[in-house]
């Protein structure tokens, strides 16, 4: 048994477990980016960013919401220790994925070339749109299953499926790219186009997309077949007197999943707005259909990628409290559901904070070490833009705060007026200034501060919640500006003499030093706060011997 403090930081662990693995993955994500952006240039990851955003979009609407519906679900059940009907919920929300997954996946496979013409204003983004129709399906079916683990309190199916799921996906996407960037060679020599080749070798990368969600689904299928002989012993000491009929189920599926479906839609539909926006202002302005891909690119590869690592932990420590405030909700324990929120909001500050910072100082040699082409434009939007890191992840963990206190529609409304502004602020910056990529991320800090406003807001309101703000934003902050000081004047000293690449190294190393020996002597965490971290009990020991603590 847990003792009390043991429960309350418990999603702290699972949440850093899954935050730990979801970190890793991203940066798998941004490593065979490398070689595939320098295989098929900034125009070939613009048509895969602009495949990757429609399938987005259709992957909301068919299945994303599902694991977060069905771990609401499936805990609230387990949390009066109802099995019988925790399972029911994930039959039927299995039954649920694969009409939905279903029916969008044949609605992208033959609807893809409306769509790249039509909204994205990249018609060969087609090519590689139409083979990431099957993975939808494949998508829709693997959530449900990482979705009913979450509801039962693990998230470590989760984390090492999503881990092999992009392992998978980073080698067979640069394989793929390769050989399908080879074909559209000749296609465009044959066509006389030379956007063809591009095209083809953003297709391999999508193939390896389907390949890895294959292979993550069936890690999960064997975790789940084992697991299942637990559930049955469970099931069978479930003395509950009330089952909960499928249809009962589908209703309260649906009803769940609405919500979610509708928040996540606005929030994640900016990014085709964004790209169609762009494309057709850019194309009404002259530019060919390969420049505008280019342009996307760089925005979607040597931007919004790098910013998305860090936000990576929000997302996961949004996975692990939804449950666990449901369940406190469920319980009448709000109290405690105060403490988790507080806790989750330092956690997430503690690491998106510096992250911002390091990227705002050394983003142009960062830039530099990984990708090839442009690299002046992206490392002045990363100056711009890193605040997005502490933005998106205070709006991520805000979102799954609402949803978790059983407040599904209030993220819903947030997003629909930030959406309303951002898109104001798009043209503005795009048609008026002729800012280009830069009015982007203008438009995109604006959307991700107003989410963050209102949700919090709306937090203050239903949970009667205060954030502390001393420790989670003012010392993380100072520490940060230190970290950012000691690391650009080492990165300029050393740069002098060393390789770009090895100054850029010794220089985030020595941040990530200078930033956690700043945060414990300004007493930004203590010694329980740390133990309470995933590796926390070493990070303690380390502190202990330097007599940080």
């Amino acid at each position: 048994m847990l003792d009390k403090e043991g429960k309350r930081s418990n999603f702290i662990v699972q949440g850093g477990i899954l935050a730990i693995t979801g970190i890793i993955s991203r940066i798998i994500g941004l490593v065979y980016r490398i070689p595939l952006q320098k295989k098929i240039g900034d125009s070939g990851m613009g048509f895969y960013s602009a495949a990757f955003q429609i399938y987005s979009i259709m992957l909301i609407i068919s299945s994303y919401s599902l694991p977060t519906a069905v771990s609401k679900l499936v805990a609230a059940r387990v949390a009066k220790g109802q099995y019988r009907n925790a399972k029911k919920i994930y039959h039927g929300a299995m039954l649920f994925a694969c009409i939905t997954g279903g029916a969008t996946c044949l609605i992208v496979l033959f609807g893809a070339d409306t769509m790249a013409s039509n909204i994205m204003n990249l018609p060969k983004s087609a090519i590689a749109l139409r083979i990431l129709a099957p993975t939808l399906l494949i998508v829709a079916v693997m959530g449900v299953i990482r979705g009913y683990f979450q509801g039962m309190g693990t998230m470590m199916p989760t984390a090492f499926s999503q881990l092999f799921e992009q392992i998978v996906n980073a080698v067979i996407s640069v394989v793929a790219a390769t050989f399908l960037y080879e074909y559209g060679t000749k296609v465009s020599k044959l066509l006389q186009d030379s956007a063809y080749s591009s095209a083809y070798g953003a297709a391999g990368g999508t193939l390896g997309t389907g390949m890895g969600a294959l292979a993550g689904l069936l890690m999960l299928l064997v975790i789940y077949f084992i697991h299942n002989r637990e559930m049955k012993v469970k099931i069978s000491n479930d003395e509950t007197a009330r089952n909960d009929a499928f249809s009962k189920i589908f209703r309260i599926l649906i009803i769940t999943v609405l919500p979610v479906i509708l928040s996540s839609t606005i929030y994640n539909i900016s990014d085709v707005l964004d790209q169609g926006i762009f494309g057709s202002v850019m194309s009404k302005k002259g530019m060919s259909e390969h420049d505008i891909a280019s342009y996307w690119g760089i925005f979607s590869t040597k931007y919004k990628v790098i910013i998305n690592v860090p936000v990576a932990l929000a997302n996961a420590l949004c996975s692990s409290i939804m449950p666990s405030l449901t369940a406190c909700v469920e319980q009448g324990k709000y109290k405690l559901a105060r403490h988790k929120v507080r806790l989750g909001m330092r956690f997430v500050m503690i690491i998106a904070i510096p992250c911002a910072m390091g990227l705002s100082v050394l983003g142009k040699p960062i830039l530099s070490m990984l990708f090839t082409g442009e690299i002046d434009i992206p490392a002045n939007m990363l100056k711009m833009g890193s605040v997005t890191v502490v933005l998106y992840s205070m709006s991520t963990l805000s979102n799954g705060v609402l949803q978790g206190i059983n407040k599904m529609n209030i993220p819903v409304r947030n997003a629909a007026v930030a959406l309303v502004v951002h898109i104001g602020i798009l043209f503005l910056c795009i048609q008026v200034l002729d800012l280009k990529l830069y009015g982007v991320v203008i438009s995109v800090i604006g959307f991700a501060l107003i989410i963050c406003v209102l949700n919090w807001i709306s937090i203050s309101r239903y949970l009667k919640y205060r954030q502390e703000i001393r420790k989670t934003f003012v010392i993380p902050l100072i520490s940060s500006a230190i970290m950012g000081v000691v690391i650009f004047l080492m990165y300029k000293f050393m740069s002098k003499s060393l390789s770009e690449m090895l100054s850029t190294i010794i220089s985030i190393v020595t941040g990530v030093i200078v930033y956690f020996v700043a945060l414990l002597k300004l007493k930004g965490v203590n010694e329980h706060e740390i133990r309470s971290f995933p590796g926390g009990g070493v990070l303690a020991k380390i502190a202990t011997v330097l007599r940080l603590l």
